[in-house]
């Protein structure tokens, strides 16, 4: 049976990847603090195929401290995650994931995984590409180890360019094999109210039916959202057909503004309120959206369109509203 490692596997993306490698009949090897107030929670699946199933509760920086057994795969998410304003007002915290991952490329190096796949992110790529005046679908080979980088977004954004850089030295220096991701602004059902896309949905539906709503920033900021189910399939595609050393977006090379996002909740929801950004919340890059070039090339288009996300994600709230009555 093939046996896969996933380091923050109990997160948002990490659960729905582990889900996906049950269902393929892999066993897997969960890692993950379970850090209170992060959302964390073990995979849907894993009680029901839970001879498969193996989660080990601590940080991954201990686990390979000790692991010495061979995985065929090693999917690694573990990470400080958060919305926004834990990426800007905790930008020290957040340079922790410099160690997880240099701990994660450290035990790579020694012992010798089939494929390590590194989840690194959009912060990545240059700023100076996502302003108002410069807006640019973001292309992988934008970011080269080549050539001078652009600054990233926030210490966020360098923790993942460095982890990249590692991945880089791993297949150059050790003749590993490593693939990297740069999800966008995935989203789903069960994300953590942390992050925009439920967190607006969550709240139109407590305000339905008032004049004026309001969003973070200017509200005109724009992002690449796509649907978890596709980042998975998008994965689940090319994590063996994609060259050692590669990188791919998961993106839909689709930009919705924040306020754009919030009238087609409110329109789901069956009223039209004027929309108005909120200038004391934080903003991030002006506009973040990814080239779908390469994506495309391996025959990857998103099945959810975002309509259809937004109605997935009320509805499941819904629920969750009912359940609370």
């Amino acid at each position: 049976m093939t046996r896969a490692l996933v380091t923050g596997g109990c997160g948002f993306v990490g659960r729905h990847l582990c889900d996906r490698l049950l269902a393929e009949g892999f066993d897997v090897v969960c890692v993950d603090l379970m850090k209170p107030g992060t959302g964390a929670r073990p995979p849907v699946s894993s009680q029901r195929l839970h001879r498969q199933f193996t989660l080990n509760e601590q940080d991954c920086r201990a686990f390979f401290e000790c692991a010495d057994e061979h995985f065929d795969y090693v999917f690694h998410l573990a990470a400080l995650v958060g919305g926004r304003m834990t990426l800007e007002n905790q930008t020290l915290l957040v340079a922790e994931d410099l160690a997880v991952d240099a701990a994660l490329w450290r035990w790579a190096g020694e012992c010798r995984p089939g494929t390590v796949v590194y989840f690194s992110s959009s912060a990545a790529y240059p700023v100076a590409l996502q302003t108002e005046a410069k807006q640019t679908l973001l292309c992988e080979d934008m970011i080269s180890f080549d050539r001078p980088l652009g600054v990233p977004d926030l210490s966020y954004g360098w923790t993942k360019l460095t982890g990249e850089y590692l991945m880089k030295l791993y297949v150059e220096r050790y003749g590993g094999r490593a693939v990297a991701y740069r999800p966008f602004s995935g989203y789903g059902e069960d994300q953590d109210l942390a992050y925009p896309f439920p967190a607006i949905c969550r709240r139109l539906l407590k305000e339905r039916g008032a004049p004026e709503v309001s969003v973070w920033g200017s509200g005109h900021q724009c992002r690449d959202f796509i649907h978890i189910s596709d980042c998975i399939d998008f994965i689940w595609e090319t994590m063996d057909a994609l060259p050692s050393g590669a990188s791919l977006n998961l993106s839909t090379g689709k930009p919705t503004s924040f306020i754009s996002l919030a009238e087609l909740i409110s329109r789901e929801l069956g009223w039209a309120p004027h929309v108005r950004g909120t200038a004391n919340r934080p903003e991030g890059v002006f506009f973040r959206c990814g080239d779908v070039t390469l994506q495309k090339s391996f025959g990857l288009t998103p099945k959810v369109g975002i309509e259809e996300g937004v109605r997935r994600c009320l509805k499941h709230h819904h629920r969750l509203e009912a359940a609370c009555v």
